[in-house]
């Protein structure tokens, strides 16, 4: 862990222990950035990541806690901020998936859905606002579902669909701040969340389903983060939709 004040650009990713999250932090670090590595659980995993990352001769920080606990959130930031001197980026890639029928999904796992993915959404989001500096940038997730309407995605589609309505209005708040606020929506992507519960067959139908006629990789999605959290200084208040063109 550093604990010396950074001349780099300052990313956080929440989330950023594995799938997406992990290969976002590879593509930024890559881009001498230095970053905070957020996890929920998995502290051994973050802290592995990092110090690889300073082995590597990185700057890198592991940051633990509940993305949808606002005095936790505020502490986080302030302790990279303390770290590093300011935050630059945040990418919120946090989120839980479970599908279901709308007709037989258990509640409580659509309160926890909502929990995490909108809650935590709007905390960090909000943290983001009052503690980025000028010229920062903060990447939210959603999913190409939103517009695909794929069956058994309601509980996981209505918190995306609040975060990208969160996102278009938390943009135009922040006028007059040099802060762009975007949100990137992947389509079908090989991370554990998207294989979790798929047969094979139904996971070489959604490898078809784009022109490519391929899954994503979470380095396509980190392309994409890395291109708004950088030289992407006149895309702000959009979803992007990094999906191989999948309709």
């Amino acid at each position: 862990m550093t604990k010396n004040k950074s001349d780099k650009r300052v990313a956080l990713v929440l989330g950023g222990s594995g799938g997406i999250g992990k290969s976002v932090i590879d593509k930024l670090v890559e881009q001498d950035y230095a970053v905070a590595v957020h996890y929920s659980a998995n502290k051994g995993k973050a802290e592995l990541l990092v110090d690889e990352i300073i082995n590597n001769g990185g700057e890198a920080l592991a940051v633990g806690g509940d993305v949808a606990d606002e005095v936790t959130m505020s502490q986080l930031f302030d302790n990279v901020i303390s770290a590093f001197g300011g935050i630059d980026v945040v990418v919120n890639t946090a989120g839980i998936m479970k599908l279901s029928p709308l007709s037989t999904l258990n509640l409580s796992d659509f309160d926890q859905i909502q929990r995490i993915n909108v809650r935590g959404t709007f905390v960090v989001s909000q943290q983001a606002a009052l503690k980025l500096r000028k010229g920062g940038s903060l990447i939210n997730f959603s999913t190409s579902v939103t517009r695909t309407s794929f069956p058994n995605y309601s509980a996981y589609v209505a918190s995306k669909a609040a975060v990208e309505s969160l996102t278009l209005i938390l943009a135009r708040e922040l006028r007059g701040k040099d802060i762009t606020v975007n949100t990137v929506a992947p389509g079908p992507t090989a991370t554990p969340l998207f294989l979790s519960g798929k047969d094979e067959a139904t996971i070489t139908h959604l490898s078809q389903a784009t022109p490519l006629e391929r899954l994503g990789n979470p380095e396509d999605i980190a392309e994409t983060v890395a291109f708004l959290a950088g030289p992407a200084r006149w895309v702000n208040g959009q979803i992007i939709f990094t999906n191989g063109g999948l309709a």
